[in-house]
């Protein structure tokens, strides 16, 4: 059954440019590593809530943007297998600073139970 790894994220929106070459280069690392699809979504409609949302989630600053994204995977087997060896890829391991806040990113993995 399909497994989803999934991240949310805020980004400064001036490093969107640098956030996308990123993502250019760790997609085809994981997808190396048995993830089938990699998708990153940069938030265009994303507004504050009163009690919870997902700038509230990921703590965004004034000037930042909300990522929203997801890798699917052939199982979570796979997926647990693939992103710890994508991690240790020295293809990853040259990137350096990350053009956002890790202590603010949030992850999970999802099995997926609907899709149509």
């Amino acid at each position: 059954m399909t497994y989803v790894s999934g991240y949310l994220l805020a980004v400064p929106t001036e490093k969107k440019d640098e956030y996308l070459a990123l993502s250019r280069r760790a997609g085809p690392v994981f997808k190396k590593h048995g993830a089938t699809r990699v998708v990153e979504n940069w938030g265009a409609d994303v507004p504050d809530g009163k009690v919870t949302s997902f700038p509230m989630a990921t703590k965004a600053e004034e000037g930042e943007t909300v990522v929203f994204s997801w890798m699917e995977w052939p199982s979570k087997e796979v997926a647990d297998k693939g992103i710890k060896s994508a991690m240790e890829d020295p293809a990853l391991a040259e990137d350096g600073d990350m053009p956002f806040d890790g202590m603010r990113m949030m992850w999970g993995g999802f099995e997926m139970i609907y899709d149509e």
